[in-house]
C-alpha cells in the first residue's frame, strides 16, 4: 500500500507541475513548442539529458546487462560519441533555426532545401519513429506500476492512466512542462540509480569485482563480446549509427531550438559525456540480477530492476524506485508527444494540406491532436511484443536516414539538391522497413561476407543505400539548381 501512495503521489506531483509550467506565459506555437527560445543551459542540459534517462535506460538498460552480458556497453558509449558530433553540428543548426524562427525539424528540412515536400516526408518520418518510442515509454510505465504497485494495479490501467497524465500536461504547457518535470526526474533517477549500482552489487556479493568474479564463474564467457551475434563488429556498428541518429530524433531535434544561445551546446557538449557514467550503475543492477533473479526470458528481462528490488527492498523503497520509473516515462514520453503533434499540425497539414493556416490555427490543431497521438500509441503499446530495446533500435535506423542530408545542408557551399535529400531518405527507410518486417541481417542478405562482418547492424546497409541514391539523384538533378538557396547558416 505504501508503494502506490509514493507512486500516486509523483504521478499527481508531475502533473501539478507540468500544468503549473504554463504560468506567465501565453502558449503561442512558438511558446509551445520551442518554449519561445529562452532556456538556459540547465535547462536545454536537462531536455537533452531528459530524453536519454528513459524507461529504456531504467528497464532496458538493466535488461540488456541481465540478458546480454558485454553487448550492453553499446549504450554507455554511443551517447558519448553523439555528444562529440553535437559540439560542432548543434550551434550552426540552432543559428539557422533562430534566424527563420523554426519551431520543428522538418521546418529545418523545407527551408534548407526550399522544399515542402522534404519537410513533409520528414514529418512523416519522424512520426513513424516516434510512435514506436513512445510507446517503449508506456510499455515500460505499465512494468514499472504493476511491479512497484505489487500487482495492485495492471499494467493496462497504468498505461492509460499515464497517456493521460502526460496528454494533460502537454496540451496546456507543451514543452515548458516537460522541461519542469525533467529537472524532478533527473534528480530523483540520479540519487536511485547511484545507490541501486552501488548497494546491490556490495550487498549480495560484498563488492564489484566480486560480483563480475562470481558471473564469470557461474557463466563463462558471458561478460565478453560473443563471437557471433552480439560480436565486436555487432557493437563498433551499433555504436556508430545509433550515434549518428541520436540528434535526428524528431523531439531531440526540437530540443536544440529551446536554447537562448549558442554557446549552451558547446558547454553541454562537454559535461554530458561525464553524465552518461551513470549508466554504469544502472548495468551494475542488471549484472547482481543475472545470479539472483535467474530465469527470465524474452520480453521478461526488461523486469531484472524490479525482480531484484521487490526481493531485496521494503515496500515503501520499491514504491520511490517506481516513482523514478514514472518519470522516467512520463518526462520522454510528453516530449515525444509535443513533437509528433507539432510535425502533425505544422508540417504535414501545413505542408500539405492549407499552407496558410496561421500559427493560432496550427497551435490549436497540434493541441488536438495530443490525445489523437497518446490514444495510437496505447493501442500499439497494449497489442505489441516486442522488447524495449528491439524497438528502439528500429525507431534509430528510420531517424539515421535523415543525418546525411542535415550534415550536407551545413555547408556554406551546399551541393545536395532537394530531389536527391527526398529520394535518398525514401530508400533509406524502405530498406530499413523491408529488413525490419523481414528479420534480415546482413549475414542473410550478404552470405559470401566474411564472419567478420556479417554481424554489422542492418541499419548501415539503409544508410548505405540512402547515401548512394543522394550522391547519384543529387548529380543528376545539379543542372536544374539556380544558386544554393538558404545554403549558409550563418
Amino acid at each position: 500500500m505504501s508503494a502506490l501512495v509514493i507512486i500516486a503521489a509523483i504521478t499527481l506531483f508531475a502533473l501539478f507541475l507540468g500544468v503549473r509550467a504554463k504560468h506567465g506565459h501565453d502558449m503561442s506555437l512558438e511558446q509551445w513548442t520551442v518554449g519561445g527560445r529562452s532556456f538556459g543551459t540547465a535547462f536545454v542540459f536537462l531536455l537533452m539529458a531528459g530524453e536519454i534517462y528513459t524507461t529504456f535506460t531504467f528497464l532496458g538498460g538493466s535488461g540488456f546487462a541481465y540478458g546480454k552480458g558485454a553487448a550492453v556497453y553499446y549504450i554507455l558509449a554511443y551517447g558519448t560519441l553523439a555528444y562529440i558530433l553535437s559540439y560542432w553540428m548543434l550551434p550552426p543548426i540552432w543559428r539557422f533555426a533562430k534566424q527563420q524562427r523554426l519551431v520543428s525539424q522538418p521546418h529545418f528540412f523545407t527551408r534548407k532545401y526550399d522544399s515542402p515536400a522534404l519537410g513533409t516526408l520528414v514529418a512523416l518520418v519522424g512520426v513513424a519513429a516516434l510512435i514506436p518510442y513512445l510507446v517503449l515509454q508506456l510499455k515500460g510505465l505499465g512494468i514499472i506500476v504493476a511491479t512497484a504497485s505489487y500487482g495492485a494495479i495492471s499494467s493496462t490501467a497504468a498505461i492509460w492512466i499515464g497517456a493521460a497524465v502526460v496528454t494533460a500536461y502537454v496540451i496546456v504547457s507543451g514543452v515548458r512542462g516537460s522541461a519542469w518535470n525533467s529537472v524532478v526526474k533527473d534528480l530523483l533517477i540520479l540519487a536511485i540509480v547511484l545507490f541501486l549500482g552501488i548497494y546491490l552489487p556490495l550487498h549480495y556479493y560484498g563488492g564489484l569485482g566480486e560480483m563480475f568474479h562470481a558471473i564469470d564463474t557461474a557463466r563463462p564467457g558471458f561478460l565478453t563480446f560473443p563471437a557471433k551475434g552480439s560480436s565486436v563488429t555487432w557493437f563498433q556498428s551499433t555504436v556508430l549509427l545509433t550515434a549518428l541518429g541520436f540528434f535526428m530524433w524528431p523531439h531531440t531535434f526540437g530540443s536544440i531550438f529551446t536554447a537562448k544561445d549558442e554557446r549552451i551546446f558547446r558547454r553541454n557538449a562537454m559535461v554530458l559525456p561525464l553524465y552518461q557514467l551513470i549508466l554504469l550503475f544502472v548495468f551494475f543492477v542488471g549484472f547482481a540480477a543475472t545470479l539472483k533473479v535467474p530465469g527470465l526470458k524474452g520480453g521478461d528481462i526488461d523486469l531484472s530492476l524490479f525482480r531484484l528490488s521487490l526481493q531485496t527492498f521494503d515496500p515503501w523503497f520499491v514504491g520511490v524506485i517506481g516513482a523514478a520509473g514514472i518519470l522516467t516515462a512520463l518526462v520522454p514520453g510528453s516530449m515525444i508527444l509535443t513533437s509528433a503533434s507539432t510535425l502533425l499540425a505544422n508540417d504535414v497539414y501545413r505542408g500539405m494540406v492549407n499552407r496558410n493556416a496561421s500559427d493560432a490555427a496550427v497551435a490549436n490543431l497540434a493541441r488536438i491532436l495530443v490525445p489523437v497521438v497518446a490514444l495510437v500509441a496505447v493501442a500499439f503499446t497494449l497489442h505489441g511484443g516486442e522488447t524495449i530495446v528491439a524497438l528502439l533500435l528500429m525507431g534509430y535506423s528510420f531517424v539515421t536516414q535523415l543525418f546525411p542530408a542535415v550534415v550536407c545542408s551545413l555547408f556554406p557551399r551546399n551541393r545536395a539538391t532537394k530531389q536527391g535529400a527526398f529520394c535518398g531518405i525514401v530508400a533509406g527507410v524502405a530498406v530499413v522497413a523491408i529488413t525490419t518486417t523481414m528479420h534480415l541481417t546482413i549475414g542473410q542478405l550478404m552470405p559470401f561476407l566474411p564472419d567478420a562482418l556479417k554481424d554489422v547492424n542492418i541499419g548501415f546497409v539503409a544508410l548505405a543505400v540512402n547515401i548512394i541514391v543522394f550522391i547519384i539523384v543529387s548529380a543528376m538533378t545539379q543542372s536544374g539548381r539556380v544558386g544554393h538557396t538558404h545554403a549558409s547558416a550563418h
